[in-house]
């Protein structure tokens, strides 16, 4: 594990390698699972207020979610507790964008790269396959390991990008760009340990 200030990280963060490989996977992570996607408290306020903008490139089914369920749901479960993206019937997240080859995007994402929005996309799906963990004293960073990503730590290997290089944009948006610098010296000095 490595320590900085109350962040505590995983040594697979620094250790596993991992590339999103789309072509392999068409988005798996977008669709499976047994909830939606993590989100903060202003991330729905943010929702709430770009929700025009981003409901276009929704597929209807992820629109009529979103209009029965609104912008977020409280999820109450084992792995997590607290306020997550709607479900479309207990499926794909309601935030779905699918491209012509059927590759599940996020139609939040869409909306931000073509300058509808300011907002990238929710930070839990733009750092997994990170999962943070809020503690009393820490914040936990650890590794969601899941088969349907199997091909891209396959990718990751063979490109050899570590986990912590792959989501560095998403680590500098949650952390800070300081952060981002004392993780890469202590991944450095981990792996020369090893």
């Amino acid at each position: 594990m490595i320590l900085i200030d109350d962040i505590l990280i995983s040594d697979d963060v620094v250790e596993q390698h991992f590339v999103c490989d789309l072509n392999a996977c068409k988005g798996a992570c977008c669709v499976e699972g047994d909830s939606g996607a993590p989100l903060e408290e202003d991330e729905v306020e943010i929702l709430k207020e770009n929700l025009d903008k981003i409901l276009p490139y929704l597929t209807p089914e992820g629109v009529e979610s979103i209009r029965q369920n609104g912008v977020y749901i409280v999820e109450e479960d084992d792995e997590y507790t607290g306020l997550a993206t709607p479900l479309i019937n207990g499926g794909a997240c309601a935030y779905i964008h699918y491209l012509p080859d059927g590759t599940a995007t996020c139609g939040i994402e869409k909306a931000y790269n073509d300058g509808k929005i300011s907002f990238r996309k929710p930070i839990s799906c733009h750092l997994y396959p990170i999962r943070i963990k809020n503690y009393d004293t820490v914040v936990g960073v650890n590794y969601d390991e899941w088969e349907i990503c199997d091909p891209a730590c396959s990718l990751g290997k063979k490109l050899q990008v570590p986990l912590y290089v792959f989501v560095k944009d998403a680590l500098i948006r949650k952390f800070g760009t300081e952060f981002y610098e004392v993780l890469s010296q202590a991944a450095k000095e981990h792996q020369e340990e090893k």
